[in-house]
């Protein structure tokens, strides 16, 4: 296996998960691969999480290792020698770096923009606070969870790992070919959700299409304490 372009921790992944129409998805699909669709409906996932500790090909940056990130992605599958892969296309990917951004949109073509951002956890006993607010085209967007302990692994068989268990990205280069890249950690441990909140203007953050994500009823929420994260490097397929 190559060397990790990235290693870190992903850690408070709170993943959002509602059915879309197919037909919105259709235009953003890598050629290759095909939406991943149960009963007529796709899905689209908003997912909120912390990056500690980043690594770039084994080099930390000061400045660059811990920071939020916040995204809206959709699943896609594809068939390959090995069976069918199960992955995950991104529509837009925000972070409070310029640079990281701009890295990643010069040289992998991946959806980032540059926003400021911060998070913020919070114990109490078995409870667990954790919110993440961006600020973007004239407000304050903030997202809030609270959860409690034990963690648990979803089973295989649950809603919950088949929103949150990956290991594929695919993306389109910038010539339009179609790239994939693979991810690598253990399988995520759960808290009990028990509130929260997505305070998201959509459309402002995503565009219009999106507006109604606001008044649709979610179909899953996780809240993962994460782990240690492994992301190869994108090939052409």
């Amino acid at each position: 296996m190559p060397r990790p372009f990235l290693t870190a921790r992903w850690e408070r992944r709170l993943n959002v998960t509602w059915p879309v129409p197919p037909e919105l998805l259709a235009p953003h699909v890598p050629r290759g691969v095909t939406l991943d669709v149960q009963e007529g409906h796709a899905f689209a996932s908003l997912v909120s999480f912390d990056f500690v500790d980043t690594r770039v090909l084994g080099v930390s940056w000061p400045g660059f290792r811990t920071f939020p990130e916040l995204n809206l992605r959709f699943y896609v599958k594809r068939d390959a020698a090995q069976g069918e892969e199960r992955g995950v296309v991104f529509l837009r990917e925000y972070v409070p770096q310029r640079l990281v951004a701009a890295i990643a949109r010069l040289t992998y073509n991946e959806p980032y923009v540059a926003a400021p951002m911060r998070s913020a956890l919070a114990r109490d006993g078995d409870a667990v606070s954790w919110s993440l607010e961006l600020d973007r085209a004239g407000r304050t967007h903030r997202i809030a969870v609270r959860a409690r302990e034990p963690l648990a692994v979803p089973p295989t068989d649950s809603v919950a790992h088949y929103f949150q268990e990956h290991r594929w990205g695919f993306g389109r280069g910038h010539l339009g070919g179609t790239h994939v890249y693979e991810v690598v950690h253990p399988a995520w441990a759960n808290w009990a959700v028990e509130s929260y909140t997505l305070d998201v203007d959509f459309a402002a953050l995503y565009g219009p299409a999106w507006a109604f994500l606001r008044d649709t009823p979610p179909v899953s929420a996780t809240f993962a304490a994460g782990s240690p994260v492994a992301v190869y490097p994108h090939r052409g397929m």
